[in-house]
């Protein structure tokens, strides 16, 4: 059991629709998403005072629809929205004014989310200050790297076998995940389906796949969807709507993958190596299940919503 020992005050906390993360620059400055408000806001040190960096809006340097947010050590961060009829990844400096930004090609669907997490497009991405890590399976690869300007540097990582082929959206979906850069390479974890999670070496070469197993998932996984009901967009398009096993994950300062799940209040920890070595389950105002984790460089572990911190 992992008991808050820090948190944003809940006078600052409550101006937020949905803090989706919440993370702190090298600077000592924190940083708040909120998903629901379509904004990024910044907290001082002390947590005494917040301010809005970005505000709503489809014009380059605001955010409309926003899915995913990743802050750099150096307080620069990255977002991606859906202003229109494509997704946009826009990088800022700490204080809000836009650095660089690119459209993806092709047209996004509806966006769908199921239990806070984002099921289509650009839901997860990592953004460490010169590169954009997304997972991208339509390219036919589950990782792809791109430069702040959009240029694509590599793909890589083959897609897992999911008995789905034939139904092209569920394939994908259940080959949707988070891509997170760890100190000898790339981890990557499935948000859908069987729950497994990959290392990869700094080559894009396969190091292993691990399942993710533990009692509190026995449930889960042998309740694991064969169909899926579907949902129909606006230009009347069926989509399935894939419930996800994870809800997020992230990597911290000693390489250990942290794995937080849907319906379940546990993170499972993993060592380099690929074997659990901690069952975690985080109090703050009452059992916590996180939607975002992210280790700062003091070794504090900031959790939304809620914007606690933790001592791992």
């Amino acid at each position: 059991m992992l008991r808050s020992v820090a948190a944003v005050p809940a006078e600052l906390v409550g101006a937020f629709r949905e803090p989706a993360a919440f993370a702190q620059a090298a600077s000592g400055q924190y940083f708040v998403f909120d998903r629901a408000g379509h904004a990024v806001y910044g907290i001082d040190r002390a947590l005494t005072s917040a301010w809005k960096i970005v505000q709503i809006g489809a014009e380059t340097g605001r955010i409309l629809q926003p899915t995913a947010f990743s802050l750099a050590g150096n307080g620069t961060f990255a977002m991606a929205d859906r202003p229109g009829a494509a997704e946009r990844i826009q990088v800022f400096a700490p204080g809000g004014s836009p650095l660089s930004g690119f459209t993806l090609p092709g047209r996004a669907d509806e966006l769908v989310t199921l239990d806070g997490v984002v099921l289509n497009g650009v839901g997860t991405l990592h953004y460490d200050g010169r590169r954009l890590l997304l997972s991208q399976p339509e390219t036919g690869a589950l990782i792809a790297e791109y430069s702040p300007s959009g240029d694509v540097i590599r793909t890589f990582g083959d897609l897992r076998k999911t008995g789905q082929e034939a139904d092209r959206d569920v394939h994908l979906g259940l080959n949707s995940g988070m891509p997170l850069p760890a100190p000898e390479g790339i981890y990557f974890v499935f948000l859908a389906g069987v729950p497994a999670w990959r290392k990869y070496d700094g080559t894009g070469r396969l190091v292993f796949e691990r399942h993710i197993e533990g009692p509190e998932l026995d449930a889960i996984v042998s309740s694991l969807p064969t169909e899926w009901r579907r949902r129909r967009t606006k230009d009347e398009r069926l989509i399935p709507v894939i419930p996800p096993v994870v809800r997020t994950a992230g990597v911290d300062r000693q390489g250990q993958l942290w794995v937080s799940l849907v319906g379940a209040p546990v993170t499972y920890v993993y060592d380099a190596d690929g074997e659990k070595v901690r069952v975690v389950r985080f109090e703050a105002a009452g059992a916590l299940s996180p939607a975002s984790l992210f280790f700062s460089r003091t070794g504090r572990l900031l959790v939304a919503p809620g914007c606690y911190e933790f001592a791992p």
